[in-house]
């Protein structure tokens, strides 16, 4: 007796492509009745269900919009809120990245942190920053008007302000 005696002989079957192409098909079916299923979907029910789904709430607006890219004006002289180069290149800059309307500008104005470097007539570094980003924000009002977000750093890093390109998605 060998060993291949011991073992029962193969049952004959079905081919092994026949099976694929059941599987197959069976993916088809289902893709389908998956797009029938879809065609008339709430996309607000749908956003919420997600949106649930990922801890958030429904009346809690998005998170801040993504940003995809930044340009700035650098080096203001300390207490001055004057622009140090013209703004050419950065409204070029702006006008290029408008013509998504999913997109906004958000200005972000800074100070270096030094006794220097505070408005003169009040002192507060804060109010240099808001008059930095007001003086950027008046060069790109022509472009962007209806777009613009301006905001102050909250901590000091350098005599800037910084313009992001931010992705806010399809207007409502």
């Amino acid at each position: 007796m060998t060993v291949a005696d011991d073992f029962p002989a193969a049952p004959q079957g079905r081919p092994l492509w026949l099976i694929t192409l059941a599987d197959l098909a069976l993916l088809l079916v289902g893709f389908f009745v998956l797009l029938q299923a879809n065609q008339q979907v709430d996309r607000k029910a749908l956003a919420s269900g997600i949106r649930a789904a990922f801890g958030a709430s429904a009346e809690k607006p998005a998170a801040d919009p993504l940003p995809v890219a930044a340009a700035g004006m650098f080096n203001f002289a300390p207490g001055s809120a004057t622009l140090p180069t013209a703004p050419d290149s950065l409204i070029a800059w702006a006008r290029e990245a408008l013509r998504d309307p999913r997109v906004s500008l958000r200005i972000t104005a800074a100070v270096d942190g030094t006794p220097a470097d505070v408005d003169p007539a009040t002192g507060s570094a804060a109010v240099l920053a808001a008059d930095r980003a007001r003086a950027v924000g008046a060069a790109l009002a022509p472009v962007a008007a209806d777009r613009l977000v301006i905001l102050t750093a909250d901590r000091p890093s350098r005599r800037q302000v910084v313009v992001t390109l931010a992705f806010t998605g399809e207007t409502q």
